[in-house]
């Protein structure tokens, strides 16, 4: 099952001490499983554009559209064989202690 896993910061990180893991570790483990198809770290927010259409108007603003202290800073698109194992695989990420972690299963459209 695919799960497009959202690597956001946090507004309340963990406060142990002790180092992050390795993320390049992390992810040559992943890719290596077959795990981590595909991932990329995000520009910051300050380069983001957000396009909407409200009443056939095309509205482009710069930035997100959200005012939020938590933001995403990266995904990474998962192979795993089901949620527990998406979620060890979370788990396991760097920003996992700083940030947080957002899975979500792709949806077949129908049609």
């Amino acid at each position: 099952m695919k799960y497009m896993m959202f690597v956001c910061t946090d507004a309340e990180p963990d406060t142990d001490p002790s180092p992050d893991p390795d993320i390049y570790a992390w992810v040559e483990d992943n890719d290596a499983a077959g795990r981590r198809l595909q991932g990329s770290v995000l520009a910051p927010t300050s380069a983001a554009t957000t396009v909407r259409v409200r009443n056939g108007q095309l509205l482009v603003s710069d930035g997100p559209f959200a005012e939020t202290k938590e933001v995403i800073v990266g995904f990474d698109l998962l192979e795993c064989a089901d949620l527990d194992e998406a979620i060890e695989v979370a788990r396991t990420h760097p920003m996992a202690r700083r940030g947080r972690m957002e899975l979500r299963p792709l949806a077949e459209l129908d049609g």
